[in-house]
């Protein structure tokens, strides 16, 4: 089967390991490929080593954004039957490979008012996207964002929010066979359950929060009563982060603590295009850290049932198909500016 111009760029792509915290080589490969194509690329340092890549031709109106960044582990591209595998073939290394080539396309046609934000840290602290988001400059002047992230080709109406957190347990050490204490772990399990056990919000359309403690540790031994326990708090939030973080702390107890940390914030509503469906997703993206860069847009190729899987996959028929997706997107986007 010949490989496309636009298959090429994403098999060069998935060979460049970008773990979050190691963007850089893959955002350097991003900027050549931009500036070949006529487009002004700059670096927006978030911290030694790492950067936002933006580009631009002219005074973009609409930005195509998406992240640099992928989950671990690493592991190389293959292509069977028209499927393409490896890290980041959806998410979203695919997505930049499509947003590019209808840049492309785009600035061929005559239209400059088009730019690209690739973010690092999306897949943690959205700290790319923090960063652009305090550090808009003309000559960028956005109306909207479209975010790239495997959607499965059908616009988004809405995602859910994040609130992230740790609880720590504190106790006092002593042998278990006395009636000392309290225990740290059995403080933190009993904190867990009331969580488990609590409401946390409805939303018309998103519907209930949910809740995911993913990780816990604690304690030195079995016959020890434990001084210490966390565990990881992670709630798909249809709540503002206010809300969730007065019903955590009603539940904790004396002997545990709340530790916000990462990404806390509330439901996303994004721009749905006239005559789309739009869909609603329950994971996260970099939308709710763009409020600068203009009203969102989410649609991309591929299904967030492969990303962060040994699995991960993306159609190169759904992905070029994407690509006049995107061009016709710009266009509608465009002319509803111009009307205004």
């Amino acid at each position: 089967m010949k490989v496309s111009a636009l298959e090429r760029s994403l098999l060069d792509w998935i060979e460049i390991p970008s773990v979050t915290g190691a963007e850089a080589n893959y955002g350097d490969a991003l900027a050549s490929a931009l500036q070949k194509r006529g487009f002004d690329v700059e670096r927006q340092q978030v911290e030694p080593g790492r950067f936002n890549l933006l580009a631009r031709a002219g005074r973009p109106e609409v930005v195509f954004c998406t992240h640099l960044d992928t989950v671990p582990p690493f592991f190389g591209s293959r292509v069977d039957g028209g499927i393409i595998h490896g890290r980041g073939s959806c998410d979203a290394k695919g997505q930049a490979a499509a947003m590019l080539f209808a840049g492309e396309q785009l600035l061929a046609g005559g239209e400059d008012r088009v730019g690209f934000l690739f973010t690092v840290g999306e897949e943690t602290l959205s700290d790319g996207a923090q960063y652009a988001n305090q550090n808009l400059a003309d000559p960028w002047s956005p109306k909207h964002v479209i975010v790239g992230e495997p959607t499965d080709s059908k616009f988004v109406a809405g995602h859910k929010g994040l609130f992230h957190a740790h609880l720590h347990g504190h106790g006092v050490a002593g042998h278990s066979s006395q009636d000392v204490g309290p225990s740290a772990v059995h403080e933190l399990i009993q904190a867990a359950a009331r969580a488990l056990d609590s409401d946390w919000g409805s939303h018309d359309t998103l519907g209930p929060g949910t809740l995911n403690l993913g990780q816990i540790e604690g304690g030195v031994a079995p016959n020890v009563v434990a001084d210490r326990a966390s565990m990881s708090f992670l709630l798909r939030a249809v709540e503002g982060p206010e809300i969730t973080r007065e019903r955590i702390l009603s539940l904790l107890g004396e002997h545990v603590e709340l530790e916000q940390t990462g990404n806390a914030y509330g439901p996303v509503d994004f721009h749905v295009p006239d005559g789309e469906q739009g869909q609603v997703v329950a994971f996260g993206t970099d939308a709710p850290h763009l409020r600068a860069w203009g009203e969102p847009l989410m649609i991309g190729a591929g299904s967030i049932l492969h990303a962060h899987t040994d699995h991960e996959q993306i159609d190169r028929r759904d992905l070029e198909a994407m690509v006049a997706r995107h061009t016709k997107t710009v266009q509608y986007l465009l002319e509803r500016i111009d009307a205004q």
